[in-house]
């Protein structure tokens, strides 16, 4: 898979090239109770999210605020990472239900506090390098195919769709160029296949 480097930032180029927009009506936010792992949070997002508890425990399920008394709202994974903690090995504990979705109680309930990143770009998933360089891949799952077809329906690039994400992360400036490069590499593109 090619590569793109903005700053000490290498970019997939899927994440350039693939249609994606989240059609909550569909899928319901089943990526947040899919799964054998919470969602990657920093230990500062964790310490956030605990400050914020008190705010958002009553609406958590009794199953999830037992997982959080017992091993807190994050743990160590099988790879090494901090997650979120789960309930029944899939649910991410900080999982509420709404008219038949899921949505995120954090997001929802905590005043001062987004969800974490890794949620927010998802399903961009960021894997930080040896080297301080931090990488940008497409987690492509089955049950976002639907993502993808409202995606080429609207004509919304995986990377137009997380803007906000994007930003939140890493500036406007560096989106800007993110941005700059995709039009280019997608005109590239396009003239190579038509030859």
């Amino acid at each position: 898979m090619p590569l793109l480097q903005i700053d000490n930032v290498l970019v997939t180029t899927e994440i350039l090239t693939a249609y994606f927009c989240c059609n909550l009506e569909v899928c319901k936010g089943i990526c947040c109770v899919e799964g054998d792992a919470g969602a990657p949070v920093t230990q500062a997002e964790a310490d956030n999210i605990k400050n914020a508890l008190p705010e958002m425990h009553d609406k958590l399920t009794p199953a999830a605020q037992q997982v959080i008394q017992k091993q807190g709202v994050a743990y160590i994974d099988q790879e090494g990472d901090l997650v979120t903690s789960i309930v029944n090995g899939k649910d991410c504990v900080f999982t509420c239900h709404e008219g038949g979705c899921c949505l995120c109680t954090i997001e929802k309930y905590a005043q001062q506090l987004k969800k974490p990143i890794s949620c927010a770009l998802y399903p961009i998933r960021e894997v930080q390098l040896n080297n301080g360089t931090v990488g940008l891949q497409y987690h492509q799952w089955n049950i976002c195919r639907e993502a993808v077809e409202c995606g080429k329906k609207n004509n919304i690039r995986l990377y137009q769709f997380l803007r906000n994400p994007l930003i939140r992360r890493f500036s406007e400036s560096w989106y800007q160029q993110l941005s700059t490069a995709a039009e280019e590499y997608n005109k590239q593109e396009e003239q190579r296949t038509k030859n």
